[in-house]
């Protein structure tokens, strides 16, 4: 959900929902993170989180976010030790994303609140290599007694329920808000995902222009297809390397966008979006319909509730 794509207006509308909205803002300058959070609040008097990535760590970022009191700050891709005293001081839990069962064990021992695993089935740059049907329960025991969240392949209420009987505490959606009307990404971009199938969101480490070395998953494109055709070649070597695709913007930056770029369209794309990074997990082949966010939280909710109150008759048919 980073590069733009995340807004204030998402965020609040999940927590007005009752889930807890996150604002991805992962390489914004502390300033630009302090308006999307005080936006958030004109429009939720729920609680919220900011996450921040790891290695687009500026600083300032954290402490922004202990001056605005958010509800949590989650971080992903590295080592968050260094942040977690002083954002707990300030009276701010802590998540922490992670995709191994020794990474949850890092985490846990630097004294975090909340740990996410992330199965590799979800969408975005992936950590571990792990589907969450088996990675969920391994990390529950791993750092018993800390709360859990599932993330990767859940879009709706069977997969928030089958995550909560492998004993995750509560569920991450991405994919799935990406197909909301609140969300920043290209209109282009939510019809992709609407018309996807699982098969064709790709584990990959070819979008890698800003990011290298990081997997991810996306959804097959043309570029895909190309490299693919020439035989994989390293970086130095892909098909069209120095083509600009389109021009982007991310907080008050505007940039050429090239092939091979890890940012995803945002509504402020301008270019040719079938061929930029379209994040996308295992779940687009779940997501078949554009709604605003609080319907798909409330509708996800009750459908997790019906299926758990069902399950001893389901069993038993």
């Amino acid at each position: 959900m980073g590069g733009g794509i995340s807004t204030p207006e998402l965020a609040a509308a999940v927590s007005n929902a009752g889930g807890l909205g996150m604002l991805a803002t992962g390489g914004l300058p502390p300033e630009q993170i302090r308006a999307q959070i005080r936006r958030t609040r004109q429009l939720t008097d729920r609680p919220f989180g900011v996450n921040l990535l790891l290695p687009m760590y500026l600083p300032g970022q954290t402490e922004v976010c202990i001056e605005e009191r958010v509800a949590l700050l989650s971080f992903f891709w590295g080592d968050a030790a260094p942040h977690v005293p002083a954002a707990q001081a300030g009276g701010l839990k802590v998540m922490v994303q992670v995709g191994s069962v020794d990474e949850a064990q890092a985490a846990r021992d630097a004294g975090v609140d909340v740990i996410v695993a992330q199965g590799v089935e979800a969408g975005g740059h992936v950590r571990g290599s792990i589907g969450a049907l088996v990675l969920v329960p391994l990390v529950v025991e791993a750092v018993r007694p800390l709360p859990v969240v599932a993330a990767g392949g859940i879009a709706d209420g069977r997969g928030v329920a089958a995550v909560l009987m492998l004993g995750a505490a509560g569920a991450a959606l991405g994919t799935r808000l990406l197909a909301s009307e609140e969300g920043a990404a290209h209109r282009d971009y939510k019809e992709r995902i609407l018309r996807a199938r699982a098969e064709d969101a790709l584990h990959t480490t070819l979008f890698d222009l800003g990011w290298p070395e990081a997997p991810h998953r996306v959804l097959r494109n043309s570029v895909i297809a190309d490299w693919e055709a020439a035989g994989c070649p390293p970086p130095g070597q892909r098909p069209q390397e120095d083509e600009v695709i389109g021009q982007g913007e991310f907080g008050d930056m505007c940039f050429p966008v090239s092939r091979y770029t890890a940012m995803p369209p945002s509504v402020r794309f301008a270019g040719d979006v079938e061929k930029t990074a379209l994040y996308a997990g295992q779940s687009c082949g779940l997501i078949n319909d554009l709604r605003p966010a609080a319907v798909i939280i409330e509708d996800i909710a009750r459908d997790a509730e019906a299926h758990l109150r069902n399950l001893p008759k389901e069993i038993c048919r």
